[in-house]
């Protein structure tokens, strides 16, 4: 922690070790929604979850933001019960929820400020954080003076200006066309090399997640398949940090990915 102009401020936390053990949610029926997920992430991993709809990846992603309680199961965050949200996760969605009347600065710096930052610091930090994305250029324009694209990037900026520890990503890119989305895939890797933290995205794109994951979690399952939501494979990707999409390797592991998630539900399946 540093101390400027009366203002406690804090610094970048360390990446989070999660852990998601035997996690189910039910919510009304008879079947859960999700049941029996076990998955441990290592401080510093990104980790991308495909699935078909209602598999549970977006569940998923709520328990561990604590915004939902599971039924069964427990999250961990270095070793601590996740019980609610809290500034350790960050939670970036496909709705960009930026306030129209603040500027790029303004917007980055508002959770900074809730964090009893004075403004003149929090501005600052605001900038540095636009930096880090890419909008250095454009701190003082408006929301609708920016794509689509740079409208997700403040989105991002202003969860990563909170230092969260573990930083969740809910289908970030879905609303984009497909040219920006592939720029913002780039965008992705390149803050990811700038910040340090864990990474969870949930995405319906297997070429997405195996560009920006170092492993791939695949969910099978859900309501509609009369048994509940749950971890079916869980895919590394060895593909270092230069990764051609058109490469045979790529190609291979996406194939790999595709066949468990288009392979209907087999009689008698379980969570893993």
């Amino acid at each position: 922690m540093t101390t400027t102009a009366g203002s406690t401020v804090a610094g970048p936390s360390p990446a989070g070790r999660l852990t998601i053990d035997g996690l189910g949610k039910h919510y009304s029926g008879d079947v859960f929604a999700m049941r029996g997920a076990t998955l441990d992430v290592a401080p510093g991993e990104a980790v991308a979850v495909v699935g078909a709809s209602g598999c549970g990846k977006s569940t998923l992603l709520r328990l561990v933001a604590g915004f939902e309680s599971p039924t069964e199961g427990r999250v961990l965050l270095d070793g601590r019960p996740v019980t609610g949200p809290g500034p350790d996760r960050g939670v970036v969605f496909q709705d960009y929820g930026l306030f129209p009347w603040l500027t790029v600065r303004e917007n980055i710096a508002y959770g900074i400020r809730r964090r009893g930052v004075g403004r003149r610091e929090a501005l600052g930090q605001a900038a540095e954080h636009a930096e880090t994305v890419g909008l250095g250029r454009f701190v003082d324009a408006y929301p609708h003076a920016l794509s689509g694209g740079m409208q997700q990037r403040v989105g991002i900026a202003r969860v990563l200006a909170l230092h969260p520890s573990v930083l969740l990503m809910d289908e970030p890119l879905g609303a984009l066309d497909a040219l920006t989305r592939r720029q913002m895939q780039d965008e992705l890797v390149a803050i990811r090399q700038r910040v340090s933290t864990t990474v969870v995205l949930v995405t319906h794109s297997i070429d997405e997640a195996v560009y920006l994951a170092d492993r791939v979690v695949v969910m099978s399952g859900g309501a509609a398949h009369g048994v509940p939501g749950h971890v079916r494979d869980v895919v590394p990707v060895d593909l270092g940090d230069q990764r051609d999409t058109a490469s045979p390797e790529f190609r291979a592991i996406a194939q790999h990915i595709g066949h468990h998630v288009h392979t209907p539900v087999r009689d008698g399946e379980i969570a893993a």
